[in-house]
């Protein structure tokens, strides 16, 4: 049965119906869950359903379910593969003691490690709303997660980048030309990745074959991925492609991941198919996976929960599959659910200290679309904010404009930007490749060399030149 909550503050006794209905409103504000009318009705309710959730022991997460565990996989999956003996040093806190100590200089790297295993999504969820900002980077930043395919993503001191080089029609020329831009700004360590605008298996195998004969003439210690969905990345799979990574967009419940198309057992297929191709070099992390708060409400499967916990709740599915990268696309849904750069900032910070805390590879696409009050100034906040929170990689694109998704991101200048001014570094084996392809200098710091790479500069020279008009 749901527990009742309530608070007594001053004379007024505010009462929650259950735990959902509290975490709902303990979110700071957001549209998407005034969109879903879970928001709380002011900023005294807010704070008090806040202080009342600071009181709740961890342990009742265990024991209330947010979604029903006999109707949803992803509950099955939290609840059968808690560690209990990971939660046994955090076993006696609540919720505003969890977040007192991961603030204090007792929650060390090696001990957060330790306890990851033990912490739940909505526990996560649950102390993030007790977080201010700084708080959210704060720990984030003291938690160390790495992966490795054909390089070592997530180490401290770096921050690597997803070249994403689509294109409106899937034109190759366009394709290699938006890869070799960023390349030559040192992009393109976390995967080269590609949104293919026509979605079939056809064209998924294609788009990989391309991206394999560019890694595999120059070398470069990366790995590509074609972002479509996981059934036919299986059938590209078995038609001999070269595939690095398995890809798909997930949600924090079974009723979300259903309507994108799949359940857990279908990933777990994808996962064996692609190891089985033993295609890493330093590593066997082959999954990626995108999310993004708002995605539960859109397919109307948040079961009356906030986003903010519905995008934790998917980060459960991420951790099962030990991918090499997950990101949540942040400000991608629209202001339906995040209505302006404040609103995007606060979930993009929540999003990576969650993932991390849980012991995920975190990214982040730090984004807007245009009818959202933000810019990209907001953008730039963001993507500083993440470099100091220990963000294992954000987005490359051109000139920060997608032009086949119509969205803005993250520019090859901005993660230029972002390492220069924060002092991080490309992935190792990436790292050394750039260098020895004299893209960068052998001196300190990211300084580009002022001559196009000897490379790729007799490449180029022996395209065909077209005839020129006056």
């Amino acid at each position: 049965m749901s527990t009742q909550y309530r608070y007594m503050l001053g004379n007024t006794i505010y009462h929650f119906r259950d735990l959902v209905n509290l975490m709902a409103k303990a979110t700071p504000a957001r549209s998407g869950d005034r969109l879903a009318g879970v928001i709380a009705d002011s900023a005294e309710e807010r704070t008090v359903a806040q202080m009342a959730l600071a009181e709740l022991p961890l342990k009742t997460f265990l024991n209330e379910a947010l979604v029903p565990y006999e109707k949803d996989e992803i509950t099955r999956l939290i609840i059968d593969s808690h560690d209990l003996s990971a939660f046994a040093p955090i076993a006696h806190l609540t919720v505003g003691d969890f977040r007192n100590w991961l603030l204090s200089d007792h929650a060390t790297p090696g001990m957060l490690a330790s306890i990851r295993d033990g912490v739940t999504p909505e526990m996560a969820a649950a102390v993030s709303k007790l977080m201010r900002n700084q708080d959210l980077i704060l720990v984030a930043k003291k938690c160390h997660v790495s992966s490795a395919f054909r390089n070592t993503i997530g180490l401290p001191g770096h921050l690597s980048t997803r070249l994403q080089p689509n294109h409106p029609t899937d034109d190759v020329n366009g394709i290699a030309a938006s890869m070799l831009d960023g390349l030559l700004y040192g992009s393109g360590d976390a995967v080269i990745g590609i949104n293919p605008a026509t979605d079939n298996v056809a064209q998924t195998v294609k788009l990989l074959k391309l991206m394999d004969e560019v890694i595999q003439k120059y070398a470069i210690p990366t790995q590509s991925c074609v972002l479509t969905h996981v059934t036919n990345t299986l059938e590209a799979i078995e038609l001999g492609a070269p595939v690095d990574l398995v890809f798909q967009s997930i949600g924090g419940t079974e009723a979300t991941n259903s309507s994108f198309g799949f359940d857990l057992s279908i990933l777990a297929e994808a996962q064996e198919a692609a190891l089985s191709l033993k295609r890493g070099t330093v590593g066997s992390n082959v999954m990626y996976f995108e999310t993004g708060q708002g995605s539960a409400l859109s397919a109307n499967a948040h079961h009356g929960l906030d986003q903010q916990t519905c995008e934790a709740r998917a980060y459960a599915v991420a951790r099962r599959f030990d991918p090499l990268l997950i990101n949540t696309v942040v400000g991608f849904i629209g202001p339906e659910y995040l209505f302006d750069g404040k609103e995007i900032i606060r979930a993009g910070l929540e999003d990576h200290f969650c993932g991390k805390l849980l012991g995920l590879p975190m990214g982040c696409d730090v984004c807007y679309t245009n009818h959202a009050e933000a810019d990209q100034n907001d953008m730039d906040n963001l993507l500083t904010l993440l470099g100091v929170a220990g963000c294992s990689f954000i987005m490359g694109i051109p000139g920060s404009d997608d032009i086949m998704l119509n969205y803005q991101t993250t520019s090859f200048h901005d993660a230029l930007y972002a390492r220069r001014v924060l002092g991080l570094a490309a992935a190792p084996e990436f790292e050394g490749w750039l260098r020895k392809m004299a893209i960068f200098t052998d001196g300190p710091g990211h300084i580009l060399n002022d001559q196009l790479p000897p490379a790729f500069s007799n490449l180029l020279a022996r395209l065909p030149r077209g005839n020129h008009h006056a």
